[in-house]
């Protein structure tokens, strides 16, 4: 089970993990090794809650397909266990990111103390600014 909050999990069953060859430099060993790791996760046959889905399938993520697929392939370390770990761990924060709500925002009004103080500071500084131009009769 991948354990996303207290009341939410994944079962492993449902994650498809495929070890890969990984791109880029490496020597002898990227050629010999498959450690990258490719991790699949259909949303929409998971077993999680329905609006949890709903808000996965909204995100604006290149990692999910059109079809609701989440893709992610971890290919950071030389051994396939720590790249397995890592898919894990970004697909826990991919599901965990719309798994707590954001508050609503109540929009509230200033203060009338703090519209005063705003109000006298402008006053002061048109004030000093007023100050600094040369009057018509200097000329």
């Amino acid at each position: 089970m991948l354990h996303i909050t207290g009341r939410i999990s994944i079962p492993l069953s449902e994650i498809e993990i495929k070890a890969v060859r990984a791109q880029g430099a490496g020597g002898q060993n990227v050629n010999k090794v498959s450690s990258a790791i490719h991790l699949r996760f259909d949303i929409p046959a998971s077993s999680l809650p329905d609006a949890i889905k709903e808000r996965l399938l909204q995100l604006n993520d290149q990692r999910i397909t059109k079809q609701g697929v989440v893709v992610i392939k971890a290919q950071a370390y030389r051994s396939q266990e720590q790249n397995c770990d890592e898919a894990l761990e970004r697909l826990r924060d991919l599901v965990g990111s719309v798994a707590v709500l954001a508050k609503k925002r109540r929009p509230t009004q200033p203060t009338r103390s703090s519209q005063k103080r705003r109000l006298e500071s402008k006053n002061k500084r048109g004030q000093l600014k007023a100050a600094r131009r040369r009057s018509p009769l200097d000329s």
